[in-house]
């Protein structure tokens, strides 16, 4: 086994810190204090959708939570801390629900709901995990679609799906019955990995 790639990024990461240093000097002695970021970024543990490089964006700068496939599920403690962390302690104002073109879990679903029945025996954590982009793959129509349209469909149903289980956890409709809360505004995003732009699909507010 090949240990180059971690050194690489070691390497690479102490040039980064030298040079940030030399940019800012006070850069680390600040960061290390506290942190104040505005939003609070749910995306897809994709290696191509960074979300500090694809918005230009320093540390500090967006408080992060990744799986596969962009899920927020209402079950799932993990996300729910998160959410719930960002706003109560961080002081979050924005939640960004990100998805992006050519999702593997997407597609993956895509192919699970074409079996017409699920074998127990084949179940796993990753199957467990997509269970509900499965069944919502299912109550699609995509039957009159290419593949690629298939998958984008798929893929933006999936964004506003979240962002509607986002609108509906305690976290958000805690802090959206609170008129002495921060304010905290929830959008569904896209991101196209051909082109690298985003694209806003949906925007919810307490008002919405």
């Amino acid at each position: 086994m090949s240990h180059r790639p971690i050194q690489t990024l070691l390497n690479a990461n102490e040039e980064w810190a030298q040079s940030v240093v030399k940019d800012t000097p006070d850069f680390f002695s600040r960061s290390a204090t506290c942190q104040n970021p505005k939003i609070l970024w749910i995306g897809c543990s994709d290696s191509r959708v960074p979300e500090s490089i694809i918005t230009a964006s320093k540390p500090g700068d967006i408080f992060v939570h990744r799986n596969v496939a962009n899920q927020f599920h209402l079950h799932d403690d993990s996300a729910l801390s998160v959410l719930s962390f960002a706003i109560k302690d961080v002081g979050v104002e924005h939640v960004v629900l990100v998805g992006h073109t050519n999702c593997g879990g997407a597609m993956a679903c895509m192919e699970a709901a074409k079996v017409a029945a699920t074998n127990p025996s084949a179940s796993t954590p990753l199957t467990r995990w997509l269970s509900p982009l499965t069944a919502l793959v299912r109550s699609l129509d995509l039957s009159a679609c290419s593949a690629n349209e298939a998958l984008n469909k798929v893929v933006e149903a999936n964004i506003i799906k979240q962002v509607d289980n986002i609108c509906k956890s305690e976290p958000i409709t805690t802090a959206w019955a609170d008129p002495h809360a921060k304010k905290v505004t929830v959008h569904g995003w896209m991101y196209d990995l051909a082109e690298g732009r985003i694209k806003e699909l949906v925007v919810r507010d307490s008002q919405a």
